[in-house]
């Protein structure tokens, strides 16, 4: 499929200026596009992750970023998606915030040789005379027009300042900057930046006649409603590993509803949209398109060895999904050598004699284990379903086990979702 059909499916686009101009221009050219990240922090978190993945995709497809990272408006702050004003960051802590997520967002995106480039829109905002600067643009911008916005009309209730209020003229002079000097034709955000990203497609045609488009991103929300990238806790989930290790980092997309898997997996990995489809079906193994959503997402910000480090550590304390990988993927995950992480299991070592013959029951196996604390207990826990040998669910509570569930001396004994055991024999 072509790039704009892929961006359609999977779910990338929410608005668009002109969908035909838009179609015939990703398919047509190789444009240069640009996204923007206010530094409104040192870090970035995952709700901030839908546009820079569609940066990837289009970058992938031939298409140029040019990644603004803003120094001038990130003193100003966005009103859009906000109740109240954000704080007023001294032009120190922003200058530092830029620095920090250049380095974040140039893991996503490649770099070299022209790929993409960085620019902060202090470099033309910093000499600008305010009486210049109205002259040339102000009479451009309708009052009415501006007051109609989501962004402000949303904020009229609880107060605006005008500070804010101009926000919406400065991202706009950003596209203009970027058309006239970099020959930008396009702009990617989210959906709550609409009024402002068609401020700009309008003041570039107004003052230099090019037609210029925009294109949002819906806006993802959790099952809660609530903007997606909180931790349980109501925690952001940061890219920085000194705020959000990566071994967490990892397992808040293991621990994505299952309702969401395959909606995240088309955002966030990089699977074709076929395998998505396949790998998320009626029936198939969901905790497996769990830990290749984590994979992917881990490897995306982190790098393949942390991913492979994080997905190792979890499948050793919680188990894996496909210990067998009979699963088909084109993730990398499928590389990975599982059995490396047998050392972080708990381990239950018993004398061979037990597993001869008719075996050792699996009530008593459990209780043998310390998992329960009479033979009892573990029945009820057997009938409610709560316990797999080697991911194979048992209910029989007369169940045995014998030398033919070993493999290579070795069973893997589960119950629940995170008490474990590696039983071996002597």
């Amino acid at each position: 499929m072509s790039i704009y059909q892929e961006l359609k499916a999977r779910g990338f686009c929410y608005q668009e200026t002109d969908a035909e101009a838009i179609e015939k221009l990703l398919t047509t050219e190789s444009i240069r596009f640009y996204v923007g990240f206010d530094p409104t922090g040192s870090s970035l978190h995952v709700g901030h992750l839908l546009p820079v993945m569609a940066m990837r995709l289009l970058q992938k497809a031939g298409h140029i970023p040019i990644v603004l990272v803003g120094g001038a408006t990130g003193q100003i702050g966005d009103p859009s998606g906000k109740t109240t004003a954000r704080p007023i960051l001294t032009k120190e802590v922003v200058a530092a915030n830029v620095e920090s997520l250049k380095q974040q967002l140039a893991r996503f995106i490649s770099v070299e040789d022209g790929a993409a480039c960085f620019v902060n829109n202090l470099d033309w905002f910093k000499d600008i005379r305010y009486i210049d600067f109205l002259r040339e643009i102000g009479h451009y911008f309708s009052v009415n027009r501006m007051m109609a916005q989501e962004s402000v009309k949303s904020r009229l209730e609880t107060g605006l300042s005008f500070l804010e209020f101009n926000y919406s003229i400065l991202q706009a002079y950003d596209f203009y900057i970027l058309n006239r000097d970099l020959n930008c034709k396009m702009q990617f955000g989210g959906q709550d930046q609409w009024g402002n990203m068609v401020a700009g497609t309008e003041l570039v045609r107004r003052k230099s006649g090019n037609e210029v488009q925009c294109m949002t991103i819906p806006l993802l929300l959790d099952s809660n409603g609530q903007k997606f990238g909180k931790t349980a806790g109501g925690n952001n989930v940061w890219l920085d590993v000194n705020r959000t290790s990566v071994f967490d980092y990892y397992q808040f997309w293991r621990n994505a509803d299952d309702a969401a898997v395959r909606r995240l997996l088309l955002y966030f990995s990089p699977l074709p949209v076929a395998e998505i489809e396949t790998l998320t079906a009626e029936g198939a193994n969901i905790n497996r398109a769990k830990e290749i959503l984590a994979f992917e997402a881990t490897m995306l910000a982190h790098g393949e060895a942390a991913a492979r480090e994080a997905f190792l550590t979890a499948g050793g304390k919680f188990g894996f999904a496909d210990p067998e990988k009979r699963i088909a993927t084109t993730s990398r995950i499928a590389a990975v050598d599982q059995t490396a992480a047998k050392i972080e299991l708990p381990v239950t070592e018993l004398d061979r004699a037990v597993f001869e013959g008719e075996g050792l029951g699996l009530a008593r196996l459990l209780v043998e284990c310390g998992i329960c604390k009479s033979t009892s207990d573990a029945r009820r826990l057997i009938q409610g379903g709560g316990v797999s040998v080697n991911d194979r669910k048992i209910i029989d509570v007369k169940q045995q086990i014998t030398f033919a569930d070993f493999t290579d001396g070795e069973l893997l004994l589960r119950a629940g979702k995170k008490n474990f055991r590696r039983v071996v024999y002597r």
